[in-house]
């Protein structure tokens, strides 16, 4: 929800052992005009709840059976994950103690009211965390427009780079798709893979410094020209360089670290085995599997059969060997992602 919407709109969670508690709080709420008030006596089924209802306001008693507040919001901690510093929670509490209170007000984005309560100050204080709240998704949701705006720019930038080839779109999105699957099988969180499925299209972005008459040259590069290629990685790494965005900082990592070799043999730092960061030993496989099942100036394409044997026959040299059993274990998924994916 984003500012300029009613907050009486939100939806509240509340969860206190005490039926009379829950029933006043209840009343509360709604004669002051919440139509979403949703409540609870056992702190065990909170977790559920708050996946099915998915409440904008927590109001949590703390002297609980079972489990009490802070139980509850470790678990929720746990749930929320990197948005649970901005998770506001409205604790209710008849025990006054200093360190009591100096423990609910550890919790970012936490107030408390103190049992028994005033009506109006209540009232207040939810009001005041749900503005809060509003806020905080109205500024989450600009930044992910902006994210957006800036990922969709420089995977054109990276298409760009190799945009005499017809297929350039299609190599830097199957990368992504090929890594984002990889990282998966070889147990990276979900959302890490979602990230690094976005971040390994710009692997190439440095290309575009480049002159074409060397990327697109038909026969084999003299030393010096080889030598020029190189510096794309560096070249990628100043252009995604300097944000604050963690998937720029992932692809930043990935535009440096795809051409290094497990053996130490790559460039452009000659880095080797796990002083490679997992994300850029993972590009590499991707990178060279669908660059080789692509017709380029200077080769025909290979087929899937033939691409995939060359990366197992580089295992341990030019590819990790983890990453390349992670590569094949996936290889069916593998080739229906990339059927299926749309054009981009």
């Amino acid at each position: 929800m984003k500012m300029g919407h009613d907050i009486h709109d939100c939806t509240l969670l509340v969860v206190d052992d005490q039926e009379a508690n829950v029933r006043l709080v209840q009343r509360l709420l709604e004669r002051d005009g919440f139509r979403s008030v949703h409540t609870t006596q056992d702190p065990r089924e909170v977790r559920d709840l708050f996946r099915s209802v998915k409440p904008d306001l927590l109001i949590l008693d703390l002297k609980m059976p079972h489990l009490d507040g802070f139980a509850v919001m470790e678990q929720l901690r746990e749930e929320l994950g990197e948005a649970s510093p901005f998770y506001p929670v409205l604790i209710m509490t008849a025990d006054i103690t200093s360190e009591t209170r100096l423990r609910a007000l550890a919790v970012k984005s936490a107030d408390f009211v103190t049992k028994p309560f005033d009506a109006q100050e209540f009232l207040l204080r939810v009001r005041k965390l749900l503005e809060a709240r509003l806020l905080h998704e109205d500024l989450r949701s600009q930044q992910e427009e902006l994210a957006a705006v800036q990922l969709e720019m420089l995977r054109r930038m990276a298409t760009t780079a190799e945009y005499h080839m017809a297929d350039a779109g299609r190599h830097v999105q199957a990368v992504g798709i090929v890594a984002g699957l990889v990282a998966r099988r070889l147990g990276v969180p979900h959302a890490q893979c979602d990230v690094m499925r976005m971040a390994a299209q710009l692997h190439d972005v440095g290309k575009m410094v480049i002159p074409e008459r060397i990327l697109f040259k038909p026969g084999p590069l003299t030393p010096e020209e080889y030598s020029l290629v190189k510096t794309h990685t560096l070249h990628g790494a100043n252009i995604l360089g300097g944000s604050s965005l963690p998937l720029l900082r992932l692809a930043e990592e990935i535009a440096l670290t795809h051409h290094e070799h497990y053996d130490g043999k790559g460039y452009p730092r000659g880095l080797a085995g796990e002083d490679i960061p997992l994300f850029g030993r993972i590009v590499a496989v991707a990178d060279v599997f669908d660059a080789l099942r692509r017709d380029r100036v200077y080769k025909k394409a290979w087929d899937a059969r033939s691409a995939r044997a060359a990366i197992a026959e580089s295992s341990g040299s030019h590819f990790d060997p983890q990453v390349v059993e992670a590569f094949m274990g996936a290889g069916t998924e593998i080739m229906e992602a990339l059927s299926a994916a749309p054009e981009p």
